[in-house]
């Protein structure tokens, strides 16, 4: 009986497969880049590592040919979307591996700063939000110094070292949860992780959290991030556990640690100060009020800013 790898050479012979697959192998020979590399690693190759790697060399030829085309990153035809191939030798034999290319990298990059900026009950817009975009009024000094001073705090934020934050407040619609977030998308850019909580949400939330059982597992992760933003702060229903055992828990944690916290309100220091004293049970509680207030006062940067109400437009 004939063998079957005899039999199978003259099938292909007569099918003309083999003058076929003949040409596919010289023209992937003749690639530049693979004829470059093969030159290159020729030393570190066995006689048979070309016959045995033709699969991958193929694969090579064909990727780098799209690449050179690249029709963008969500219409890549290569066998991994995104990665470019690179050929190594190994134990005298012809391998490849993929990595991601630029506009990969790129996307990767993109995905991690957005990872680094976690918002919580805030609008998608906001995600976006840059300084370049902030509108200035040339006859309203408060949003010129109060964008100058994002930016400066943008620039030298420390989380650790220096846990010196801002306090933002003025009427609404005026633009300072957007200020907030171009500055948590400016931080990412520098790598800082920053926590953008919508406060009268998530205080409601942790009263939700007293049955689930999950209090200090959302508190832990809001007092440990490296810079908190707590927007519309003033605008929740106290009550004296929010403001003692929440509130107070987070403000203390990041005041011991140097942890810079960006605020939001409605309210000045003062007017704050005063919600702060009363609780849903009725009752004045002063003290306390100052207590959370010595955590906010003397660690953050007092801003007002005016304008029109841009909810309206």
């Amino acid at each position: 009986m004939e063998p079957i790898q005899t039999s199978l050479k003259k099938y292909m012979q007569d099918a003309g497969w083999e003058d076929a697959l003949q040409r596919v192998q010289q023209t992937v020979l003749n690639d530049t880049r693979v004829n470059g590399w093969l030159a290159e690693n020729d030393k570190e190759l066995h006689e048979d590592a070309v016959a045995q790697g033709m699969t991958a060399l193929l694969e090579y030829k064909n990727s780098w040919r799209n690449c050179d085309q690249c029709p963008g990153l969500a219409n890549c035809p290569n066998p991994m979307p995104g990665y470019q191939p690179e050929l190594y030798p190994e134990h005298g034999q012809i391998q490849m591996r993929y990595h991601p290319c630029p506009l990969q990298i790129a996307a990767n990059r993109r995905k991690h700063q957005a990872s680094l900026v976690k918002s919580l009950y805030v609008s998608e817009e906001f995600k976006k939000a840059s300084f370049e975009n902030m509108e200035i009024d040339d006859t309203d000094d408060t949003r010129a110094t109060a964008l100058e001073t994002a930016l400066e705090f943008e620039r030298e934020a420390n989380p650790g070292e220096n846990g010196q934050g801002l306090y933002l407040h003025g009427m609404f619609g005026v633009g300072k949860t957007y200020l907030i977030a171009a500055i948590a998308n400016a931080l990412a850019e520098r790598q800082i992780q920053s926590l953008l909580v919508y406060a009268p949400e998530f205080f409601r939330e942790m009263r939700q959290a007293v049955g689930e059982g999950s209090v200090s597992e959302k508190i832990d992760a809001v007092k440990r991030v490296p810079v908190l933003m707590l927007d519309d702060l003033g605008a929740e229903t106290m009550s004296n556990w929010i403001r003692d055992d929440v509130l107070g828990a987070i403000l203390q944690y990041r005041m011991t640690e140097k942890l810079p916290t960006i605020y939001t309100s409605n309210w000045d220091y003062e007017e704050l100060e005063g919600h702060l004293s009363y609780s849903n049970k009725g009752g004045e509680e002063r003290m306390k009020a100052k207590r959370i207030m010595e955590r906010i006062r003397p660690f953050t940067t007092e801003l007002y800013l005016s304008g029109r109400n841009r909810r309206e437009t």
